[in-house]
């Protein structure tokens, strides 16, 4: 089946703002205890170190994607390896952004009823938020794009107001020795933050095809890819400078504790808000996107002719998988340190190179 399950079609300034959005999205709360677990007070560096990961991830599924513009990475799998070797590997890969969304979705109900809605059932919050999520998969990755558009200055905007607001409270020495532990802390930091989110950029190859210009793919993927690790690294080094590398290793969410510091005069303070706010936009875009490469993966194995049918029976199993998938907070925090960089390995790295691979034998013999 060579023909795309709708025709919508992005511009590739959007793509670009769909790359940051899902850069940015739950690594804004995750990312910098992540980094500063191996690293401590290197994990800026290590950032920066995983931003340039990043980008040659970006410009290996840019390669992909370019050798069948009008095909997603379920269909020129079977294109590249034949029919029923094709839909195996497309099978193989479905579990990926399956449960890249489930994750997602916990991390959302695991941030809520930890620190803003305690007596909250986390059912009830993951229901919530994937019929949003559900709603905008079937409007549509134009729909989706569109309000990426839309709501990124806003992110822009708050982003710069924490940065302004948190800066006064800056200390250079929490910095301070560079490299003390040499580059191995800081490599195990930069390994971490290529797979996540880097290497989950592979869902993307679901959303290329719908690019309407081919050609300005990697620019865009660049681009956003930049932006978002710019973010990353700038809210990690931000709470090394402001909560010190100990702090920003043992809490889970450092970047929350680090608005909660805010206090402008005694008058401005306890505006955590902001950077929720900042999570949930982008938090939902990640989530938004998962799901919809887990739809159109599935429905083109199945060979449908319309991916908005499963919708639903796909958004009741994510909810059900978010919560069986992780008994607790602190597990899947350790699940993301200790085995996401393998898994996120094998389809973000290994399957690409595969596949690219076996097409460039295929046209030299051809």
């Amino acid at each position: 089946m060579d023909k795309l399950l709708e025709n919508g079609k992005i511009a590739a300034r959007q793509f670009a703002m769909l790359v940051f959005m899902f850069t940015a999205g739950s690594s804004l709360l995750l990312a910098p205890a992540m980094l500063a677990t191996p690293a401590k007070q290197d994990a800026w560096l290590a950032g920066i170190l995983g931003v340039g990961a990043g980008l040659l991830f970006g410009l290996l599924y840019t390669k992909l994607g370019s050798l069948y513009p009008e095909m997603n990475l379920a269909q020129y799998s079977e294109k590249i390896l034949g029919k029923w070797m094709g839909k195996a590997v497309s099978l193989l890969f479905l579990p990926f952004p399956f449960l890249l969304a489930s994750l997602v979705l916990r991390n959302i109900g695991d941030f809520l009823t930890v620190y803003i809605m305690p007596e909250t059932p986390i059912q009830f919050i993951h229901i919530l938020m994937l019929i949003v999520v559900m709603m905008g998969v079937r409007l549509g990755i134009e729909t989706i794009a569109r309000a990426a558009e839309i709501i990124f200055p806003w992110f822009i905007l708050l982003f710069l107001l924490l940065v302004v607001f948190v800066s006064p409270q800056i200390d250079v020495q929490k910095m301070q020795p560079v490299l003390e532990e040499g580059m191995k802390p800081v490599l195990h930091g930069a390994l971490l933050f290529a797979a996540y989110p880097f290497m989950e950029f592979v869902t993307f190859l679901f959303i290329i095809p719908y690019v309407n210009r081919p050609k300005k793919v990697g620019k865009a993927f660049f681009a956003g890819t930049c932006m978002g690790g710019t973010v990353i690294v700038l809210l990690t080094a931000l709470s090394i400078l402001v909560i010190g590398p100990d702090l920003t290793a043992r809490d889970l969410y450092p970047s929350y504790v680090l608005a909660q510091k805010i206090n402008i005069g005694d008058f401005l303070q306890r505006i955590e808000a902001i950077i929720a706010g900042l999570w949930f936009i982008t938090i939902f875009f990640k989530l938004s996107l998962s799901f919809y490469a887990t739809t159109l993966s599935l429905a083109q194995i199945l060979n449908l002719k319309e991916y908005r049918m499963l919708v639903f029976p796909l958004g009741m199993m994510v909810v059900v998988f978010s919560l069986a998938s992780s008994p607790n907070i602190v597990y899947n925090f350790t699940t993301i340190l200790e085995t996401w960089l393998f898994f996120a390995g094998t389809f973000g790295l290994l399957l690409p190179l595969f596949l690219l691979g076996v097409a460039a034998i295929r046209k030299r013999l051809s």
